[in-house]
Order: C-alpha cells, then sequence, then structure tokens
C-alpha cells in the first residue's frame, strides 16, 4: 500500500468514524457497533504498515483492555453506555498506552462535564426550548442518559493531533 495512501486512511478513518459517532449519539443515543468495529479493525491494519512494530501495537492493544475494563465495569453498574464503552476502547487504541491517551481521557471528561451540563441546562428548560422552537433532537430532552459519544468524539478530535499514527503522518508529509 502507498504511503500517501496510508497517510490518507490515518487522517480520515479515526476523525470520520468519531462523527458519525456522535451524530448518531446526538439524534438516536445509540452508538452503531460497526463504527467501533471499523475504527478497531482499521487501526490494526494500517498501524503496521504505517510503521508501528509489534512491541508498540503490543502497548496499543494494552491500552484499548484497559480502556476496555474499566468502561466495561463502569457499564455494569449502569454508569456508561454501551456503545460508549465500546467507542473509548476503540479509540482508545489508536492513542496507545502513553501521554497521548492521558490527553485523550483528559479531553473526554472535560467534554463530558461540559456536555453534561449543558443537556442537564436543556432539559431543565425544556418548555422554554420548545416554545421558542430551537432545533434540539427531542430524545436529548427526553433520554434518561447522557450521548456521551459526542465528549468522546470531541476529546479524540482535540487529542488526536498527540497520537502515535498521526505522529507518524505528520513526519512522513514533512
Amino acid at each position: 500500500m502507498e504511503l500517501e495512501m496510508i497517510n490518507a486512511t490515518i487522517l480520515v478513518v479515526f476523525p470520520f468514524s468519531l462523527a458519525l459517532a456522535a451524530l448518531s449519539d446526538l439524534l438516536t443515543m445509540t452508538i452503531p457497533n460497526r463504527v467501533s468495529l471499523v475504527l478497531l479493525v482499521s487501526f490494526f491494519f494500517v498501524a503496521p504498515l504505517a510503521g508501528l512494530d509489534l512491541a508498540q501495537l503490543g502497548l496499543h492493544t494494552v491500552a484499548a483492555g484497559l480502556i476496555f475494563a474499566v468502561s466495561f465495569a463502569l457499564f455494569a453498574a449502569n454508569v456508561m453506555g454501551g456503545g460508549d464503552a465500546k467507542l473509548l476502547t476503540a479509540s482508545a487504541a489508536w492513542f496507545g498506552f502513553n501521554e497521548s491517551l492521558v490527553t485523550f481521557l483528559v479531553y473526554v471528561s472535560f467534554f463530558g462535564g461540559f456536555l453534561t451540563l449543558i443537556v442537564l441546562l436543556l432539559r431543565s428548560k425544556e418548555n422554554l426550548i420548545l416554545a421558542a422552537r430551537i432545533p434540539v433532537p427531542r430524545l436529548l430532552l427526553t433520554a434518561k442518559k447522557i450521548p456521551y459519544g459526542i465528549a468522546i468524539a470531541l476529546g479524540g478530535f482535540a487529542a488526536y493531533p498527540s497520537s502515535p499514527l498521526m505522529q507518524l503522518a505528520f513526519a512522513q508529509l514533512s
């Protein structure tokens, strides 16, 4: 596979998948399993082609496994949705077990807190929003959960430039 195609895959697949997950979560309060699957499979396909060695791939797998374990525990405790847990796990594979994963998780936490405050405010002012005819998805106002896929996507967008694959892609472009 040509270097340009590998870099294009790195530059497009992760952000596009996150955008699709966020939009789906906003409109339907679900994240399709295929989005997380595409993220995970494409990472393990493109990472070796981009130059990650077996040790690095192992660290990315450990990061995804650790995030899966924590996310699954939160899902089992009914604190996190299953789609959010799968998206966070698949995204963690793209960051690996290093400081870029911490950056990603901090951004997700920040955006998640901000999103939660906004959604709770919208829900408390539901009649005002409906009277003003502000276009807000009805599920956002009526569901009992927060579409955390939006926070995961925003955190991913913010942290992605620091990810190992993006660093490799940038280095190869220059």
